[in-house]
């Protein structure tokens, strides 16, 4: 039995999928979850309980935690060290290997490319918080306590993927009609993590027994694009001009006045104004992966919003 912390975002639905090629027992769990694949068990549990996470971990031999919460930094700061804490005495009590699906806020702004091996540099509030959780998972495996992997991700787009920005301002307003969004500077590089690779690839280290008690970049297309160029190849899959606009950081405060959302965002917009580049080598070679090239992952993404 495997089992998914976190279980209803785009992510934690890839893995589902994935997971069938190892093993026919998966749990799904979540405060609402919903079956992924017609033999799952669903097991609802609120992940700031100890006693519900011990029970949803129970029986288990690989936890995946895929939980995203509310993009608040309160809710951030008082939730995320309590449900790590729960998770991982969970799985050391029932003898369970931890994956962690993580982002790259904790590495801060980086000059070049992000590897494992980035030191820990948080320029942003969140970041702080991504860099003590991870140090509580890194901390019980240096002890030989913990069996656990860190898989990072960069920003991420692909079909059925609501909460990434760039489906949300490039993808989504084209198929509605609107000029597209892209923040910041458009003549900066991005790296963007394909979801169906990200769930693919989290399957594999989770299932692999010589990769844990490491950190892991998930495998992400080398060939990164400027901003202008990524709008471009959008606008060309869904036979249009490539119409957009810059969204400066005057502009996100502004909104962010009367948004929640955009003002929490407003400190991560370092990650938009200077190149950000993210490398996966690492597991491209260990596992001989060849990630989704931009112009494919964006035709399929493209597909799935035209059926």
């Amino acid at each position: 039995m495997q089992v998914i912390l976190g279980a209803n975002g785009v992510i934690a639905r890839g893995l589902a999928k994935n997971l069938t090629a190892y093993t026919d027992k998966i749990r799904l769990v979540s405060r609402n979850p919903v079956k992924v694949n017609e033999g799952d068990e669903i097991f609802s549990a609120d992940l700031t309980n100890i006693e519900q996470t011990l029970k949803a971990v129970e029986g288990t031999s690989v936890a995946y935690l895929t939980v995203g919460l509310k993009y608040d930094i309160k809710i951030w700061q008082v939730q995320w060290p309590i449900i790590m804490k729960n998770v991982i005495d969970a799985c050391i009590n029932h003898n369970t290997k931890l994956v962690f699906f993580d982002n790259v806020y904790l590495y801060g702004k980086v000059d070049g490319w992000m590897t494992e091996q980035t030191p820990v540099n948080p320029s942003s509030k969140k970041g702080e918080v991504r860099a003590k959780i991870s140090e509580m998972i890194i901390n019980e495996f240096n002890k030989g306590s913990l069996k656990a992997i860190i898989a990072r991700s960069a920003d991420f787009y692909g079909p059925n993927t609501p909460l990434s920005f760039v489906n949300a301002m490039v993808f989504e307003r084209y198929r509605n009609g609107k000029k597209a969004q892209w923040l910041m500077n458009d003549k900066v590089f991005h790296s963007f993590t394909y979801t169906p690779d990200a769930g693919k690839a989290t399957a594999i280290l989770g299932n692999t027994e010589s990769v844990y008690n490491q950190v892991w970049h998930l495998p992400t297309d080398r060939n990164v694009m400027t901003g202008k160029e990524f709008i471009e190849i959008v606008a060309s899959s869904f036979h249009i001009k490539p119409k957009y606009t810059n969204v400066k950081k005057w502009m996100m405060k502004m909104i962010g006045l009367f948004n929640g959302i955009i003002s929490e965002s407003v400190e991560m917009l370092y990650q938009s104004e200077f190149d950000y580049l993210f490398d996966s080598s690492k597991f491209e070679k260990e596992f001989n992966f060849q990630p989704t090239s931009y112009q494919n992952g964006i035709e399929e993404t493209v597909k799935s919003m035209q059926k």
